[in-house]
């Protein structure tokens, strides 16, 4: 029973931390990593899934956004959101390689979906970049790399 929850808290931390709330799920990673009572390749698919998931309602939002920029509580500037087109407008879909990072990685599914990227070109990307940020986290927590 405590396995599943922890991987169930991984998969929440992992999504929220892909949407726009301020949450990391890398501390999590690492905490159930160290305890030795998890397969490191579950808890990578587990955290990927997840956080690619939370991709996937951030660049679902951005399909819907253009009903809501003005709105007062809307949580991106008016400013901020037409810089970050264009940027995605420079840089094109390869921009969501850097999805991972934090503060830019977010908006930038969000960006996304506004530009209205193909999903599954969306969804390639976005994969490749989460699950090779968990696979390098979990090489150096675990000293896969010698």
């Amino acid at each position: 029973m405590w396995e599943l929850s922890g991987y169930f808290g991984l998969f929440l931390a992992a999504f929220g931390a892909a949407t726009l709330l301020p949450m990391q799920s890398e501390a999590v990673l690492v905490g159930l990593l160290l305890t030795d009572r998890y397969a490191a390749w579950s808890l990578l698919a587990v955290a990927t899934t997840g956080n690619v998931l939370g991709s996937v309602l951030n660049w679902l939002l951005g399909r819907s956004i253009e009903h809501y920029r003005h709105k007062r509580w809307f949580p991106v500037s008016e400013g901020k959101l037409e810089k970050a087109q264009q940027a995605y407008h420079r840089f094109g879909r390869w921009s969501l390689l850097l999805s991972w990072m934090p503060i830019i990685g977010d908006p930038l599914t969000v960006v996304a979906g506004v530009m209205r990227e193909p999903f599954w070109s969306f969804l390639l990307i976005v994969t490749l970049a989460k699950a090779t940020r968990y696979l390098v986290l979990a090489a150096l927590t675990l000293g896969w790399l010698g």
